[in-house]
């Protein structure tokens, strides 16, 4: 006869010949299979084999959920910031689960896209472009077509002090508002359940750039998520972090700098002197880094 019996010291059942199967054990569970095993011979052994299949299918399945392939969208200019974004992505999820957006806005140059669609094709992921340059048509941002004004060549520090609390001249109208909320409609219908957007706290330092800040990130977070019917998320990795921090995470995990583009200017090489130049040799430098694209200044 098989006799089947539970040891009163460890969470398991015993067997003869030695068979240890692990479940949840109390004293009613000891008597209902003692009873078991006394009525019909081997039936308790036969009952365990079937609830340890079924614990172990419910695990099969807990580990699915968890393990199972997640689509992401990366808001992606082919700057700095949103390569790194594009990296982290791809090293989670797979090159072929990623989709890069890049968006032309009616900047007063292409460098930005055509890092973009380098860098893209760099990792292997697929790329989709957005037209929204009508929408600023009338804006005064000095970074757009038809706008008065130069860029300015100065810190941003400097930049804001004349700005009495207003955003920099350099700053797009509510951009990332509309980026995200763009991307948020591809990003659903394309089957995606994150968006990456590289936001920091340098450029929100002083309400240079509104819609990069913390508040603005939580807002538009819980808007796309809510108007999602709770099936997208909003992920700023550098919310709370500085541009070295961004440099040291792309180095990591081996972002390609050298295709990235960041200058205001569209000239042959980054000017040097721009806000967003500054910001970049300096996050660089307190890596101990060379930046390896080329400057003019």
């Amino acid at each position: 006869m098989t006799t089947c019996f539970l040891s009163d010291k460890v969470n398991k059942l015993d067997f003869e010949p030695t068979v240890h199967l692990y479940l949840p054990v109390d004293k009613k569970n000891r008597d209902y299979f003692r009873r078991i095993n006394h009525i019909l011979p081997g039936a308790a052994w036969q009952l365990s084999v079937c609830l340890v299949a079924l614990r172990f299918a419910k695990l099969f399945f807990c580990f699915i959920e968890i393990w199972r392939i997640m689509k992401a969208l990366v808001l992606f200019s082919g700057g700095l910031d949103s390569s790194v974004c594009l990296g982290m992505a791809v090293s989670r999820y797979g090159a072929d689960e990623v989709l890069a957006l890049s968006i032309y806005y009616g900047q007063k140059h292409k460098k930005e896209m055509e890092a973009s669609e380098k860098i893209a094709a760099y990792y292997g992921v697929k790329r989709i472009t957005l037209d929204l340059g009508e929408i600023f048509r009338d804006s005064t941002c000095t970074l757009l077509e038809g706008a008065e004004g130069d860029i300015p060549h100065e810190e941003y520090a400097e930049q804001l002090s004349k700005t009495e609390n207003a955003p920099v001249s350099t700053y797009v109208p509510f951009r990332n508002g509309l980026f995200l909320s763009s991307a948020a409609a591809i990003a659903l219908s394309h089957g995606c359940e994150v968006i990456y957007y590289g936001a920091h706290a340098d450029d929100a330092a002083g309400n240079a750039y509104p819609d990069t800040s913390e508040a603005f990130n939580r807002a538009i977070s819980d808007a796309v998520y809510i108007g999602s019917g709770n099936a997208l998320r909003v992920v700023a990795p550098f919310i709370d972090q500085s541009k070295a921090g961004i440099v040291a995470e792309g180095t990591r995990i081996g972002v390609p700098f050298e295709l990235t583009w960041s200058c205001y200017e569209g000239h042959d090489k980054a000017c040097g002197v721009c806000g967003t130049c500054r910001d970049r040799k300096r996050a660089f430098a307190e890596n101990g880094l060379k930046d390896p694209i080329e400057y003019e200044e």
